[in-house]
Order: structure tokens, then sequence, then C-alpha cells
């Protein structure tokens, strides 16, 4: 065993779904686009952007204004139920893994780590992807629907950890996005950063790896920085 894994407090590893451990982060951006054209317009590059990894509430609302829509509730509805039906057309086609990820996945659960998935995707879809993840190698799972607020609110990744019966700073989190570093960060996980879409700014909690690929349990182990910052 080397002096890494001896002496470390990591516990669990908290893994964010899309553009993390799946390739559905270009899926949402087909929808979003589409949903954009649909309520009434294109949309921009920087409107993607402010979308990527955030709460359905928080996209939409920013959907909405970027349009100049009124963001009635019942308008909010309507679109959230559109956008989706599409979601589920476009996961059900299948969905690939991010490089390195599956194995990575895999081996947090062999070697006995706790396991949680936190996305701010609804249980609905979630559901899909679960199908591809594989349910085996999670003790829990925390979706956007089942907290009081999403990332970038710490509330998943405190949920998944108190499931776990672990404090956060026990827990290495996974994320892409900086909305998702932000809310692990927030609850008190150390979180490694694998970007997809969009840079992440650095900080002391967060350590980046350019991909999955290669990256073992001992890695994890090494990378986790209980009480940094």
């Amino acid at each position: 065993m080397s002096s890494a894994v001896a002496t470390s407090t990591l516990r669990a590893v908290l893994w964010d779904m899309d553009g993390t451990l799946l390739e559905s982060e270009t899926l949402w951006d087909i929808g979003m686009r589409e949903l954009s054209l649909h309520l009434g317009g294109p949309m921009t590059d920087e409107t993607r952007r402010a979308t990527i990894g955030a709460s359905s509430a928080f996209a939409l609302q920013t959907v909405f204004a970027s349009l100049d829509l009124v963001p009635d509730p019942d308008a909010l509805v309507a679109a959230k139920s559109w956008l989706y039906g599409r979601m589920g057309e476009l996961f059900a086609q299948g969905l690939p893994w991010r490089p390195g990820a599956r194995r990575t996945l895999g081996a947090v659960r062999a070697a006995g780590l706790g396991s949680a998935l936190v996305t701010n995707t609804d249980r609905a879809l979630c559901e899909f992807a679960l199908d591809t993840l594989g349910r085996e190698h999670f003790d829990h799972s925390v979706c956007g629907d089942e907290v009081p607020a999403g990332k970038p609110d710490p509330a998943p990744y405190l949920r998944a950890a108190q499931l776990l019966g672990l404090d956060p700073a026990q827990c290495l989190a996974v994320e892409d996005s900086p909305t998702g570093a932000a809310a692990a960060e927030a609850a008190g996980c150390t979180v490694l950063v694998v970007p997809s879409l969009t840079d992440v700014p650095d900080s002391p909690r967060r350590v980046f790896r350019a991909s999955l690929e290669g990256v073992t349990v001992a890695d994890l182990h090494a990378l986790h920085r209980p009480g940094a910052g």
C-alpha cells in the first residue's frame, strides 16, 4: 500500500454526471439550443456557457432572460416539459462515456470507497443515465429535483455526504464545470476538476486533470486535500 493511501482520509468519491462521467453535455447543448429556438430565437454561446452545469430552474431563467421573455411560472413549466421530453429522446439514443470515466468509477467501487452520483439533472432523466452508468456503482444518487437548491448551491453535495454518513471533507468530488466545482467546494469537498466544455477557475480546494484516463484509486487518495484553503 502506498503511503498516500495509508495516510489518506478519503472515504468516498462524489461524481457529477453530465460532462464528467458521460459525454452528455454535448446532448444538452443540442437540447438547450433547440429549446431557445422553440421559444423564439437562437441561443448565443454566452448564454449556453451560463447554463452549463446549472440547475434546470437557473438554466430556464437564463434562457428566458436572453430572449426577453417574461418568466411566467406556467411558461417555465411548459418549457421544462418540452426540454426534458427532447432530452429523453436524446438520452435514449445512447450516452457515451467520458474518457477513463468507466474504469475509474469501477476502480473506486472495487477499492471499497463510498460512491454517490450528484447531478443537477432531474431524477426522470437521471434514471436513463443510470442504465448506462450501472446502479451498482453507487451507494446513492442525488438529483436536482431532490434538494432545496441545485448547484452552485452546496445542497446536493451536502445531501450526498449525509447519505453516506460522512463529512464532506472526507469526500472527493469529480466535476467538469464552474457551477459544479463551486457547489462541491462550498460543501467542503476537495474537487477534482476534469473540464469538458468550459474552463474552470483555479482555487486551493481544486485539483485538475485533463482526463480521467489512467487515474487510479491511489491517485485519488493523493489528490485529496482535506482542509486545503
